[in-house]
């Protein structure tokens, strides 16, 4: 029988500004729940991302029906759960956790979020040769959305090279394999899946000179809705995908596995636009 009471949270670090909450909690009263969507800030809380199973036994104890994971601890929660979804095993990164019957599952809907938001925002674009720079949680989650939209080879860098390689192995195709940045020369499009560009890491993930007008970018930061990678390579022309559709369908995902209620992702949209706008323009 569904609950129609739940508590859930996020966890990870210096997401003060995250839309979640509110993504959630507008969807729910809509359906009627009463839901409560906590932020589990873990420097705020003075804990270590290592620290994770600690706020997991935490949250289990107090109630909760879920929680969401992101940076810096979509892998490190992988090792206190009691089950993963194939798709979390695969990636051993889990931005999503079901307390159940006891057990506490990990889930992954990062993937399916990324994937939704580039079929809506780049379908038509090319996909022979394309870049992916972060090999960590999000990056995982995107690779997985990569190969399974069609690119015919994914290059996956990152600032630890060992990082890049594991992960093109743990995506078990000769389509992925490691590599480095001066690959843009010869690529299709970039997908950015670093924390670079967050309200708490700002900057540019790369040099601007390895950009070009005829190169597509992606990106998986959502605050704020331009990154700095953004605001470039729309300088120069590119066609570009920001976070915020990744954003809302990987929040849909979560708010169905924690609810087992289907939400209305174009609704969760809307909510999005209007929630990201600039204080000043509402």
């Amino acid at each position: 029988m569904q609950s129609d009471q739940h508590l859930v949270g996020l966890i990870g670090a210096g997401i003060g500004a995250s839309l979640s909450p509110a993504l959630h909690e507008r969807e729910a009263a809509r359906q009627g729940l009463r839901y409560e969507y906590r932020l589990l800030d873990i420097g705020e809380l003075g804990v270590e991302p290592e620290q994770v199973g600690d706020l997991l036994g935490a949250a289990r104890a107090d109630g909760y029906s879920g929680l969401n994971v992101t940076h810096p601890c979509k892998r490190a929660v992988v090792e206190h759960l009691d089950e993963l979804s194939p798709a979390a095993a695969q990636l051993e990164a889990v931005n999503t956790v079901v307390f159940h019957d006891g057990r506490a599952v990990g889930h992954n809907t990062d993937t399916t979020g990324f994937a939704e938001s580039f079929r809506r925002g780049l379908a038509d674009v090319a996909l022979d040769r394309v870049v992916l720079l972060g090999a960590g949680g999000a990056g995982a989650a995107v690779a997985h959305a990569a190969l399974s939209l069609g690119v015919d080879r994914l290059t996956i860098v990152d600032m630890e090279p060992e990082a890049a390689r594991a992960l093109a192995e743990r995506m078990a195709s000769d389509r992925a394999e490691p590599g480095d940045l001066y690959e843009l020369a010869d690529a299709d499009g970039l997908i950015h899946a670093t924390p670079v560009g967050m309200a708490a890491h700002p900057g540019l993930p790369l040099p601007a000179e390895l950009l070009r007008p005829d190169l597509w970018v992606a990106e998986v930061v959502y605050r704020p809705l331009e990154t700095e990678l953004l605001r470039r390579a729309r300088e120069l022309g590119c066609r570009t995908l920001d976070g915020g559709g990744m954003a809302v369908f990987q929040a849909a995902g979560s708010f169905e596995l924690f609810t087992g209620l289907e939400p209305d992702r174009d609704r969760m949209l809307a909510d999005f636009a209007e929630l990201a706008e600039p204080v000043g323009t509402r």
